[in-house]
């Protein structure tokens, strides 16, 4: 019958599962040249890395040699943060993309990377549960939606950044930035490593050294969460600065403040400061490969450390500074303190105040007095007065 090619890709919906931890895969029904039809599970980011590599395998189809020969579909970056609101929207932008990838010409709709990426895998007909978890919730494409997938919802445009100030790259993998170039963020990692592409320049680059063009990014920045979040120490770090912290593998900290350039504020017992959002990891969670090889990274630069930027937000920036954490922080940890030392307090108060009344005695009805003899004579009936007589 000759080699196996995939005749239809069809979007049927996408499930939220909460193993190992919370996510969410599309699934495919993928139709094949003998007449099989498997189903497939693939989360977006897996589909995105399929999509970069299948445009470097064919440059002159995907535009990149000139813009007018692309007839490979565009496909919008994952975001920061997914959520189920994200993943439900890109259901048409993603179905018209398997519609057009299947559609382009032999040489790329029959590939192997194309027939590879949509095979059915272990994981598709045996998916990882955990009877403790919930069961994963399925959302599917309604009918009508498949019909005009226009309506679902239209591309995204991926955010433009200028940089700030000269960057030289230090790795292949990252790209070189001169002040004042305008780039296309493709993908925003938490660690601080941002993927950004500049005409047919593509790499990472330390988010310090980007400012949006809309305005300042704090919005997108999370405000200090004081109760704190524990991560484990997963590579050792030595303070450079002073407001940062040196600790060893295997500590565990509390997270209290993400921000963007990847440099957290964490909490070691009563002490806060600085260290490299990429050497840790949460308490709990299951290491990976693609963690592991971010690990081996070095640090991105801190946004405090670039000098003399001409930023037209530098001013605008909400700076904290590393006094107000430790005061909060200390305040917080105070506070819940008070609050378990009250709760104690109050709790005993209550038992010593029942005690005396639980071994207290019953009281006891009063005994009426006996009548005398002249009000039986004069009210009861002769058989009881003749009794005392």
């Amino acid at each position: 019958m000759g080699d196996p090619f995939i005749r239809h890709i069809e979007l049927l919906g996408y499930e939220k599962r909460f193993f190992p931890s919370q996510h969410y895969v599309y699934m495919f029904l993928v139709k094949w040249n003998d007449l099989s039809e498997k189903v497939v599970y693939r989360r977006f980011t897996e589909i995105y890395e399929f999509h970069k590599v299948l445009k470097e395998m064919f440059p002159i189809e995907s535009g990149d040699i000139n813009i007018e020969n692309r007839i490979i579909p565009h496909l919008p970056a994952p975001k920061w943060f997914d959520g189920q609101r994200s993943t439900e929207n890109r259901q048409g932008t993603l179905a018209e993309y398997c519609y057009a990838l299947v559609n382009l010409p032999h040489k790329i709709s029959r590939c192997l990377h194309v027939v590879n990426f949509f095979k059915v895998r272990h994981d598709d007909m045996n998916p990882v549960t955990d009877s403790q978890i919930k069961k994963p919730e399925v959302f599917l494409l309604p009918k009508d939606s498949k019909k005009n997938l226009t309506d679902i919802t239209g591309p995204i445009v991926l955010q433009t950044y200028r940089a700030i100030a000269d960057y030289e790259k230090s790795s292949t993998s990252e790209m070189a930035l001169q002040a004042g170039d305008m780039v296309d963020v493709v993908e925003k990692c938490e660690n601080g490593w941002w993927f950004c592409q500049l005409k047919n320049k593509r790499g990472w680059v330390p988010a310090a050294y980007l400012e949006p063009m809309d305005g300042p990014d704090e919005s997108e920045e999370q405000e200090p969460n004081y109760a704190g979040e524990a991560y484990v120490v997963q590579k050792s770090y030595t303070a450079v600065e002073e407001d940062e912290l040196t600790l060893k593998e295997g500590d565990t900290i509390e997270v209290i403040h993400k921000l963007l350039d990847g440099w957290w504020v964490i909490r070691k017992d009563e002490t806060t400061g600085y260290y490299p959002s990429m050497y840790l990891q949460k308490a709990g969670e299951v290491n990976t490969s693609v963690k592991s090889e971010l690990r081996n990274r070095g640090a991105p630069p801190r946004r405090s450390t670039i000098r003399n930027v001409r930023s037209i937000h530098r001013q605008g920036r909400k700076q904290i500074s590393q006094e107000t954490y430790r005061r909060n922080s200390r305040k917080y940890i105070q506070n819940q303190r008070n609050t378990r030392g009250n709760s104690l307090n109050k709790a005993n108060v209550i038992i010593e105040k029942r005690e005396p009344e639980e071994n207290k005695p019953k009281a006891q009805p009063a005994v009426p007095p006996r009548p005398s003899k002249d009000l039986i004579l004069n009210r009861c009936t002769e058989s009881t007065w003749r009794k005392i007589l």
